[in-house]
Formats: structure tokens, sequence, C-alpha cells
């Protein structure tokens, strides 16, 4: 941490920062806050792609049986063959 404190909760570290708000709502506190100014850079897009009803129909199942979203998985699969195709290790 930038500070030895944090102002309103007086915690050391990040983590009982977290433990203080977890615990608190922060209209307990709203008069010892002041507006703040900052940038944010998102360089993140996406790009859609259709995919076919019974295609997108497996997808969702198999993501759901691993426990991740189905763009998370169809993320992961394109990334692999991606990186197959760049290091010429194509499947036969």
């Amino acid at each position: 941490m930038a500070e030895d404190r944090s102002s309103i909760s007086g915690a050391r570290s990040y983590r009982e920062i977290g433990e203080f708000w977890d615990e608190h709502d922060l209209g307990e506190y709203w008069e010892q806050t002041g507006p703040a100014e900052f940038d944010v850079d998102i360089r993140s897009s996406a790009t859609y792609y259709p995919v076919e009803t019974d295609l997108a129909t497996r997808l969702r199942s198999i993501a759901a049986q691993r426990g991740i979203s189905a763009e998370t998985l169809l993320n992961l699969w394109v990334q692999e063959k991606a990186a197959e195709e760049t290091t010429g290790k194509r499947a036969t």
C-alpha cells in the first residue's frame, strides 16, 4: 500500500481493507469521502462470430460440465487451434 493505513478503515493491508468493507456500508462513511478522478484505458474488444445452434448447445453443455462459461471454453479452444496452426503442428 502507498500509505501506512487506509484512511477510512484504518487497515494496514488490502486484505484488511476487504474484510472491513465486507462488514461495513459506504453509507456509514459517506461524509468522509471525496470526489475522485482517474483515467481508464480499456484496450479489450470483442468480435462476434456466428455459431450453429446445435454446436452452441454442445459447447454450453461441455462448458457447464467444466464449470466455465461457453465463451471461455470457446476462446481456449480457438487459442489452442491457432497455436497449432502457427507452429505447424496440425492434427492429421
